[in-house]
């Protein structure tokens, strides 16, 4: 089993949730998170003062799925997440050593 973790702009999420329902994936978890990369955050004015916003909106989201699925996932979360621009995020990829589900007690892939 792997672990998707993808960075992405939060505008993007819904088009990567539905590329992921078409390629057959069902649970996923979003988190809401702020970060910076090469982009370096942006200059904002407020009241007449201009301050750096170093932490830019982002959303984080993480599948655990068997290794057959991660070449798909990856693939559809890259063409549903890109716009072209910096900042549209990184994927990263993880081993999972075992899953439970906690209401049956399943385990391993059964369990996702």
């Amino acid at each position: 089993m792997k672990k998707i973790e993808a960075v992405i702009k939060p505008f993007k999420l819904d088009e990567v949730k539905e590329a992921l329902q078409e390629i057959g994936l069902q649970g996923i978890t979003v988190t809401e998170a702020k970060g910076f990369g090469r982009q370096k955050g942006h200059t904002e004015l407020y009241r007449g003062a201009e301050y750096v916003v170093d932490f830019l909106p982002k959303v984080k989201i993480e599948i655990v799925l068997p290794e057959d699925m991660v070449e798909k996932a990856c693939e559809a979360i890259k063409n549903s997440a890109r716009t072209g621009r910096i900042g549209d995020g990184k994927i990263f990829i993880l081993n999972v050593e075992d899953a439970i589900r906690i209401r049956t007690g399943e385990t391993g892939t059964e369990a996702i």
